[in-house]
């Protein structure tokens, strides 16, 4: 088993599927009383990750909050990855990335690579310019014991008119988890939790086991709720990493641990 899978087998044994996600919005920095700067950044990451150590087992740090801010963003993700790592959280870097040969081979590096100071141990990648456009990433990371988290039916609402298109007999959304499946166990899938799966011809998620890890955004603030992943995952329901930002985070921070608790009751 690939290192990465075996430190989130132990991460969920011993505290559950709950991914708390490290969302430095702009606004959300100012409704927690910080600039909106590379110092709240690193404040409010690290606040997170003090909160969430012994309580949580996964953290997934948007990496866009950070590059807004350049080097000394990138300089700070770099130090609360380190933190993250020290603390021996499993850290998935959601950075959707998407090209095709060497470029991806540089993303997988960037992320992977043992002496990089941005190393995670997945990283959510976007499959649109063509299945075998992950190769090099894949390879990578299963050389380094790393995982990969492929878009398939993402929680933004407007995602649904190119993730429910046909190909063949089946969607687009389909499409991605077939494939993401026959690449291995070091591959899985993101899956939104406020969409019909249904809908989105995932059919197959619902019904039986589908072996691989899934990474599920849009439970909380978007509408979707812990306590119904049973019923919208199906078989596939323990397979299920269930992601939450904002409804850890809302509250403020002298409030994070005791949301992260209640996060945690309702599975």
């Amino acid at each position: 088993m690939p290192k990465y899978l075996e430190k989130l087998a132990a991460a969920r044994t011993e505290y559950g599927a709950l991914c708390l996600g490290i969302d430095p919005a702009e606004q959300t920095l100012v409704d927690w009383g910080l600039p909106d700067s590379p110092y709240g950044l690193r404040e409010f990451a690290f606040a997170l990750i003090e909160a969430a150590e012994g309580r949580v087992g996964i953290l997934k740090p948007q990496v866009a909050f950070f590059e807004r801010f350049g080097g000394a963003g990138l300089s700070a993700l770099e130090e609360v990855l380190q933190a993250a790592r020290d603390a021996d959280f499993v850290v998935i870097a959601d950075a959707k990335r998407g090209d095709v040969g060497s470029s991806m081979l540089g993303y997988a590096q960037a992320f992977f690579g043992d002496d990089s100071p941005l190393r995670a141990d997945a990283l959510t990648v976007s499959p649109y310019l063509g299945p075998t456009s992950l190769a090099e990433t894949l390879g990578y990371a299963e050389d380094v014991g790393a995982g990969l988290f492929v878009l398939a039916a993402t929680s933004n609402p407007e995602a649904k008119q190119l993730q429910t298109a046909k190909i063949g007999k089946g969607t687009v959304s389909a499409k991605v988890v077939e494939q993401a499946k026959k690449l291995g166990p070091s591959c899985g899938v993101v899956i939104g939790a406020t969409q019909d799966l249904k809908q989105f011809g995932l059919e197959t998620v619902l019904e039986s086991d589908i072996g691989i890890a899934i990474l599920a955004p849009g439970f909380g603030h978007q509408g979707a709720s812990l306590g119904d992943v049973d019923q919208i995952f199906g078989k596939s329901a323990k397979r299920v990493i269930c992601n939450v930002s904002r409804a850890a985070t809302e509250a403020g921070p002298h409030e994070i641990i005791r949301s992260i608790e209640q996060l945690k009751s309702q599975l």
